[in-house]
């Protein structure tokens, strides 16, 4: 399908404004993606309970079974991750439709996830950094005419988390100045409790303290990106992925535009470069391999959660992706084979 963008000059300095289209009508029934993530990758049940209850307000997909409730949202993926301890979805619905699925999981999470416990234990804590139970819940539109519908689901969202669960909810990205993610997780969960109280970050939604076993949720809207890791072949380390991470990440030595990476190690001693392409119209997988793998050979690929089509132009076919099923994990595909939501 085609994709149109242009740049053009930031309206208001912080960032650029961009036209995107994924060739859905421009009308007000394009769907919208939320992409909630939480901080559980290791409890099978606890995962799956979360699946069941955003299916409750939606049709699940891929294996023919029909959800409880309406229609009008679909759970299109689950990612797990035990070496991040997170799981992402990917639920797509029309605009005004997403809030009560999302809430319905994020009960859930809260009522199973206790980070607060969890950040105590270096052996509790996974290789993703994160600040709450729902970690962050970001509405996605897929062309520019949906940035509004997406503006307005993401803050129905942020204010019913913070009043209906009392979690206190930060804004990111375009919602806030263009914060980010990374600001508001420096420190981790203590130091964001600590800022909370000194009077620095005042949350915008809910309570102004800390979850006592939820912590905090991060709520944004915004175009689709692109969740990408990276395995380095052995012998490579962990320090060989964090430097690959840091001169590649954006603002670093050999940086790309809207890159964000840092270096982890996975179980049994895999290196890996994590990876959120935040352009994905203007920066395809292909370079991000070709420019790692001008430090370290590269044993495979993982997609997080779905990708543009774009993303995957030009995609290297010596290597793997384990488990990339393109009738599920592109946007496009999944929304036209299957799931692509009636006007």
């Amino acid at each position: 399908m085609p994709v149109d963008l242009h740049r053009v000059e930031p309206a208001n300095g912080v960032r650029d404004e961009r036209q995107i289209s994924l060739g859905f009508p421009e009308h007000p029934a394009t769907p919208l993606l939320a992409v909630p993530n939480v901080s559980e990758g290791r409890d099978l049940a606890t995962v799956q309970a979360i699946s069941r209850a955003f299916s409750a307000s939606a049709a699940t997909t891929g294996d023919g079974r029909e959800g409880d409730g309406s229609e009008d949202v679909r759970l299109l993926d689950v990612h797990r991750d035990s070496d991040h301890h997170r799981s992402v979805y990917t639920l797509a619905g029309p605009p005004g439709a997403l809030a009560d699925a999302l809430l319905a999981g994020a009960g859930e999470a809260v009522s199973r996830i206790d980070v607060l416990a969890g950040a105590a234990s270096s052996e509790s804590r996974g290789e993703h950094p994160y600040v709450g139970a729902l970690d962050v819940a970001p509405i996605v539109y897929l062309d520019t005419a949906s940035r509004g519908a997406a503006i307005a689901q993401a803050l129905v969202l942020a204010d019913r988390i913070g009043d209906e669960l009392s979690i206190p909810v930060f804004l990111y990205g375009e919602l806030a100045g263009g914060r980010t993610r990374a600001q508001l997780r420096s420190g981790g969960i203590a130091g964001l409790a600590e800022r909370i109280a000194s009077g620095e970050l005042r949350p915008d939604f809910g309570p102004a303290r800390l979850h006592p076993s939820a912590g905090a949720t991060l709520v944004c809207a915004r175009a689709p990106l692109v969740a990408f890791n990276l395995q380095l072949a052995p012998p490579a380390t962990v320090a060989q992925a964090r430097r690959i991470a840091s001169l590649i990440r954006e603002g670093g030595a050999e940086g790309l535009p809207g890159l964000r990476a840092i270096g982890v190690q996975l179980s049994g001693g895999l290196a890996q470069v994590s990876m959120n392409v935040e352009r994905p119209f203007d920066l395809p997988l292909a370079l991000v391999v070709e420019r790692v793998r001008a430090h370290a050979p590269i044993a495979s690929a993982e997609l997080v959660g779905l990708a543009p089509n774009a993303a995957l132009a030009g995609f290297p076919d010596d290597l793997p992706l384990p488990g990339f099923d393109p009738a599920r994990g592109v946007i496009e595909r999944a929304l036209e084979l299957g799931w692509q939501l009636s006007g």
